[in-house]
């Protein structure tokens, strides 16, 4: 089987300095595409240069709501810097971007702005808009539509929601990414019930490492660090929700992938 992770976070501290052995684990455990994800500037530069070293990842270029304030004092022009990182061939896809107020760490007008812009630069280059959201459905939706239409597709990145949620996405037409959330035993039972509605044309499968370890990892590993090769039991647990084949969740979520994002160079001869 080939599985794709839509969603990792090799740029993080923990994973960056073994970024290469990282990436040969998830080889060996079947996982061949990897989206690299950009929360920041730096990180986006980060991300597209670890996609252009390794075969069978991609990235995404974008500002984080969590990044939001810090972009807007120190970087007035990071429009015209992500406008620049995403002519690059591995760069797939505008985020991670959108608005977050469960913690505020960036206030929430300044998210608002910096999320309108990135969505902007999407429509432009018609590229995907990779969605982070928490707490700010409404607004998030809100300030959404207005480009919607214009853009070729949306990923709702980490979807950790309800069935209401989830239908409000899949309404416009977006991607879903589902991630060790669904394995969580104490906070997943909202996911787990909505995972089934999730259109088969629209699922994708994310690690979000090296954050959301799968809980039902057996032996439970001694790290706390998620990693891609992990994307296989993020699978089982998705399977059996829907009540479909590991192997046909393997072909449908990496063709999705490949629909969201276009193609991209991977081990497949195997």
């Amino acid at each position: 089987m080939n599985w794709t992770d839509v969603g990792v976070n090799l740029t993080a501290s923990s994973l960056l300095p073994q970024a290469a052995d990282v990436l040969a684990a998830a080889c060996a455990a079947d996982v061949r595409r990897c989206v690299l994800i950009g929360t920041s500037l730096q990180t986006s530069v980060q991300a597209s240069e670890l996609a252009n070293a390794f075969a069978g990842c991609i990235s995404t270029a974008g500002v984080h709501p969590h990044d939001a304030a810090e972009v807007s004092q120190q970087h007035p022009d990071f429009i015209r810097q992500l406008h620049a990182l995403a002519q690059l061939p591995q760069v797939r896809a505008i985020g991670e971007c959108g608005l977050d107020y469960n913690r505020n760490y960036s206030p929430p007008d300044i998210q608002r702005n910096v999320f309108a812009a990135q969505l902007e630069l999407a429509v432009e280059l018609q590229l995907p808009v990779y969605l982070h959201e928490r707490e700010a459905i409404g607004d998030q939706l809100t300030i959404l539509d207005r480009y919607l239409d214009r853009l070729p597709a949306a990923i709702a990145h980490c979807f950790t929601g309800t069935s209401y949620e989830l239908a409000a996405y899949q309404e416009r037409g977006l991607y879903i990414g589902v991630t060790g959330w669904v394995c969580d035993e104490r906070r997943g039972a909202e996911l787990q019930a909505a995972v089934p509605n999730i259109a088969p044309d629209k699922l994708l499968l994310e690690t979000d490492a090296p954050y959301l370890m799968p809980r039902n990892i057996r032996p439970r590993p001694k790290t706390r660090n998620n990693t891609p090769a992990n994307i296989p039991w993020v699978a089982e647990q998705v399977a059996a929700l829907r009540q479909v084949s590991v192997a046909e969740l393997a072909l449908q979520t990496t063709a999705n992938a490949q629909r969201l994002f276009g193609a991209w160079e991977a081990a497949d001869a195997s």
